[in-house]
């Protein structure tokens, strides 16, 4: 591989961490409004319910079980997203490396 490569892929992988944080902040809000809309069906079902309070908390979180699970499906996501971030970014260092290696290659 040389010098010329490794700059190639080091833009390359620049450009896909630059997304990457875009994508991660729109993951972001997406979770947020997840997790708002959750709140607001799961007090509202409560507020409604009669009985216990243990009840009432059982028949709120059964009526916000799907809003739940789109809420973990948006934490999934953005765990994913980190993951993908992090792996770009030892990917960089990696080529770094590498290009400081052939560079010192050259000098000699």
């Amino acid at each position: 591989m040389n010098l010329r490569d490794i700059q190639y892929q080091l833009a390359a992988l620049v450009s896909e961490n630059d997304k990457g944080s875009e994508a991660l902040f729109e993951a972001e809000v997406k979770l947020a409004e997840a997790e708002h809309e959750l709140d607001l069906v799961e007090q509202k079902a409560f507020i409604r319910s009669q009985g216990t309070v243990k009840d009432r908390e059982a028949l709120a979180r059964l009526e916000s079980a799907d809003l739940r699970l789109q809420r973990d499906l948006r934490k999934a996501e953005m765990n994913r997203i980190r993951m993908k971030i992090k792996s770009i970014e030892v990917a960089i260092m990696a080529l770094a490396t590498q290009s400081k290696l052939v560079q010192s290659e050259m000098k000699l």
